[in-house]
C-alpha cells in the first residue's frame, strides 16, 4: 500500500513554525506520510508574483489532503481571499470547527464540546452582486442560498452527529427577517432533520444563539448554519475555550479536504518563537480522524491535553512563559 502524501502549505508569519511543530508531532506519533511542500499567500507572492500558484493548486488536487498554516491576503489591493478561493476551487462546502475545553487554559468555561458546521461556499460570502454606486454612496451585495447547498450541509451535520454519537443538532438562522435566504436554509435543514429521528433537531435565531452560547454553552452539541453566521459563531465558540490558538478548522468537500489553523498569521510575533502551535496540532488531529487513523489522533490529543493541564513549557497565551519549540518538545516527549 502506497504512503499517503499530504500537501503542506506552511503559510505566512507564524505559519512555518507552527506547521513544522505539527509535522514533528505527526512523525513522532508514528504517522508514515510523505509531505509535499508548496507555497501560497505572501510567501508565494514574493516568490512567484501569485498568491495561489498553479503548482500549489495542482498539488492540492493531486494529493486530496492538505495541512495549511495561516495565509495573509493583502488588504485593499483587489486581491480575493485565498481561503475563499480555495473553498470555491475545490468545492469544500463544509467548514468544520470543533472546540473542546482543555484544563490549564485561561478559558472562562469548562466542559465545552461543540462542533460548528458552517456552509462554506454560499450565503453572503458567495461574492455575487458586490457593487458600489458611481457616487460612492451606496454599496450592495447579494446573498445566495440554494436548496441543494442547504441540503448537503444539513446532511453533513446530521451524519457527523450520528458518527460522533452526538445527541443534538442546532440549526441557526435568521429566517424571521431574511425570509427568503435564511428561510430556505431553515426549511431545508428541518426537512433533512426528519431523516434522523435518533438525533434531536433544534432551531434557533442567530442573535439568541450568541446570547445562549455566552450564558449556557454546555447546551450546544452540533451547530449547523450559513456562511456568515458560521464564521462569527465559530469564533465566539473559540473564545469559550481559550481563543483562536485552541481552534482548528477543516474544509471538506466530496473528495478533497484542507485542514488549517483558523487564526491569522500574527506577523507581529513571527520569527520570535512565541506562537502556540496547538491550533495546527488540533487540525492535524482532525486530519487523522478524516483519514480514519483514530488511534494516532487520540494519542496526540492525550499528549497535548497533558502538556496544557500540567502547564509544562506552555506558551504565554496558555499562562506559561515558553515558546513554540519548548511547547512542541513537551508534546513530543509524551509521545
Amino acid at each position: 500500500m502506497s504512503k499517503q502524501t499530504i500537501t503542506v502549505i506552511k503559510g505566512d508569519g507564524i505559519g512555518p513554525s507552527i506547521v513544522e511543530a505539527a509535522i514533528q508531532v505527526l512523525e513522532k506519533a508514528g504517522c508514515d506520510f510523505n509531505y509535499e511542500y508548496v507555497d501560497a499567500g505572501l510567501t508565494a507572492l514574493e516568490k512567484t508574483g501569485e498568491l495561489l500558484p498553479q503548482a500549489t493548486l495542482d498539488a492540492i488536487a493531486r494529493n486530496k489532503i492538505t495541512l495549511k498554516g495561516p495565509l495573509t491576503t493583502p488588504v485593499g489591493e483587489g486581491f480575493t481571499s485565498i481561503n475563499v478561493t480555495l473553498r470555491k476551487k475545490f468545492n469544500l462546502y463544509a467548514n468544520v470547527r470543533p472546540v473542546i475545553s482543555f484544563k490549564g487554559t485561561k478559558a472562562r468555561y469548562e466542559n465545552i464540546d461543540i462542533i460548528t458546521i458552517r456552509e462554506n461556499t454560499e450565503g453572503m460570502y458567495s461574492g455575487h452582486g458586490q457593487t458600489l454606486s458611481e457616487d460612492g454612496q451606496t454599496a450592495m451585495a447579494s446573498s445566495i442560498v440554494t436548496k441543494e447547498g442547504a441540503r448537503r450541509i444539513a446532511e453533513f451535520a446530521f451524519e457527523t452527529a450520528r458518527r460522533e454519537k452526538r445527541k443534538k443538532v442546532t440549526i441557526v438562522h435568521k429566517a424571521n427577517i431574511l425570509k427568503s435566504t435564511s428561510g430556505l436554509f431553515l426549511k431545508t435543514a428541518l426537512e433533512v432533520a426528519q431523516q434522523y429521528p435518533d438525533i434531536e433537531a433544534q432551531e434557533m435565531i442567530v442573535d439568541n444563539t450568541c446570547m445562549q452560547l455566552v450564558m449556557n454553552p454546555q447546551q450546544f452539541d452540533v451547530i449547523v448554519t450559513t456562511n456568515l453566521f458560521g464564521d462569527i459563531l465559530s469564533d465566539l465558540c473559540a473564545g469559550l475555550v481559550g481563543g483562536l490558538g485552541m481552534a482548528p478548522g477543516a474544509n471538506i468537500g466530496k473528495d478533497c479536504a484542507i485542514f488549517e489553523a483558523v487564526h491569522g498569521s500574527a506577523p507581529d510575533i513571527a520569527g520570535k518563537n512565541l506562537a502556540n502551535p496547538s491550533s495546527v496540532i488540533l487540525a492535524s488531529i482532525q486530519m487523522l480522524e478524516y483519514l480514519e487513523m483514530k488511534d494516532k489522533a487520540e494519542k496526540i490529543l492525550t499528549a497535548l491535553r497533558d502538556v496544557i493541564a500540567s502547564g509544562d513549557r506552555t506558551t504565554r497565551d496558555l499562562g506559561g512563559s515558553f515558546g513554540t519549540t519548548d511547547f512542541t518538545q513537551a508534546v513530543l516527549e509524551r509521545l
